[in-house]
């Protein structure tokens, strides 16, 4: 579980019992890596935490971001009683107490209580609501940790309470900076151990980490750990040992909107035309296990929505691209894939097909539903002929080029333009077929 943490358990017990990514977090606003949008200097959290005037809130951000090592400074400096529960451990009993304790030290003593709820999107809704009240009246400040988004896991009344503060995942440079500290740090570090880190290893469990300093300095203690010193009491750290230490990076998505998140931005490379970041979405999709027949179904939506009639063979390509990945799997199928994505985000653009059954759609549902002309009528069926169906029809394959100007709209309807072509690809030469017979209709 992401940030877990008691701190009166860890009182107990001696600091370097603990583990190396608890005994490097920041002690002071002046040791916190980046987040500078939030806790930067002058940023109002930060002159709130020091002038210790609290407001009730909510940290969101990835894990290994620093949302428990700012709870912890903030514990540190505030002179409120502060107090740290976590969602999957704790229950309305839990907070029930606490709420009774922060009415006694409010009422004999006049002391503030501040509660620290970590991964409190694992509260239900009646958890969460029942401290709305409390934090109403200001009766206990409310510091919330989430790595989920909280427009989705936090109850809506309890989140137009709270000021939400989103931590971004730390830069490669930061995490990097940050085990650098750990390896010279003699007291809360490793620098006991000796520990000589060739660079490249450093490199690769800063890149690894994806912006989670947790996930580094626990490989990092790992390695070192597990390496045994050499004649001179030195520990030698190379690339292979920090590749067993951190193994594969995890990219699953935490939850549903995350996924949504990353579709956006493939489907929106493709439509921008850009095959590099297309190519490199598709990757964090394959890697983040994405099924490989919802990706086919949005290469297909994709086709017939953003490159349409501009190159009908994007709509058959994709198809067959669905087709052949499931015949052949993973992982040889990331290459039929690719070879379809490459293919839609360099063909040309039109999306005239979308707008244009869009506008017929919207016509349909607002517009009076009109009659079907007597020439289209259907006059197959016994007395049609005597109501007149069919009657003036004119059947193109009778006319030159096999086209007449003809009314196919209902009445209510003529004239009216809902699929109008672009200049793009194929399309240009349907275009100019299309101005031709509205010219011609015009005509006649």
């Amino acid at each position: 579980m992401d940030g877990f943490f008691d701190f009166d358990y860890l009182k107990e017990q001696p600091l370097e019992m603990a583990p190396l990514a608890y005994r490097m977090r920041p002690a002071s606003l002046a040791e916190f890596e980046e987040q500078t949008a939030i806790i930067g200097q002058d940023t109002l959290l930060r002159r709130a935490i020091k002038a210790d005037l609290l407001k009730s809130m909510l940290f969101f951000g990835p894990p290994g971001s620093g949302k428990t090592a700012l709870a912890n400074i903030i514990a540190k400096m505030t002179g409120a009683h502060f107090e740290v529960i976590n969602a999957v451990t704790a229950g309305l009993a839990e907070i029930r107490r606490i709420i009774e304790k922060a009415k006694e030290r409010q009422t004999l003593a006049g002391t503030r209580t501040v509660l620290f709820i970590d991964e409190i999107h694992r509260f239900n809704k009646v958890q969460q609501e029942a401290l709305l009240p409390f934090v109403e009246k200001g009766l206990v400040i409310l510091i919330g940790s989430t790595t989920e988004n909280p427009m989705f896991y936090v109850s809506r009344p309890l989140l137009s309470r709270l000021r939400v503060y989103r931590l971004e995942p730390l830069s490669k440079e930061a995490v990097k900076r940050i085990l650098e500290k750990a390896l010279k740090d003699s007291a809360r570090g490793l620098a006991k151990y000796q520990p000589e880190v060739e660079d490249q290893a450093l490199n690769h469990l800063a890149a690894v980490a994806n912006g989670d300093a947790r996930m580094a300095l626990n490989a990092l203690e790992l390695a070192v750990l597990l390496t045994e010193p050499d004649q001179d009491g030195k520990r030698r750290i190379n690339l292979s040992t920090a590749e067993q230490a951190i193994q594969q990076r995890i990219l699953q998505y935490s939850k549903e909107e995350e996924h949504y998140d990353v579709v956006s931005a493939w489907i929106k490379s493709m439509r921008g035309s850009d095959p590099q970041a297309a190519l490199y979405w598709l990757a964090r999709l394959i890697y983040a296990g994405e099924t490989p027949e919802f990706i086919c179904r949005r290469l297909m939506i994709h086709a017939a929505e953003d490159v349409g009639l501009a190159d009908p063979q994007a709509l058959i390509l994709t198809t067959a691209a669905a087709q052949a990945v499931e015949r052949v799997g993973y992982p040889e199928a990331r290459l039929i894939l690719a070879e379809a994505v490459l293919y839609i985000a360099l063909a040309p653009k039109s999306n005239s097909v979308y707008r244009g059954i869009d506008a017929a759609y919207e016509a349909v549902k607002k517009e009076r539903a009109g009659e079907v002309p007597p020439p289209l009528r259907d006059a197959s069926y016994k007395g049609a002929a005597m109501l007149g169906h069919g009657k003036g029809y004119k059947y193109p394959h009778d006319y030159p080029g096999h086209w007449v100007a003809q009314e196919y709209l209902p009445p209510s309807l003529k004239g009216q333009l809902f699929y109008q072509p672009s200049q793009q690809g194929k399309e240009k030469l349907i275009y100019e077929q299309w101005l031709k017979r509205i010219s011609d209709k015009q005509t006649t």
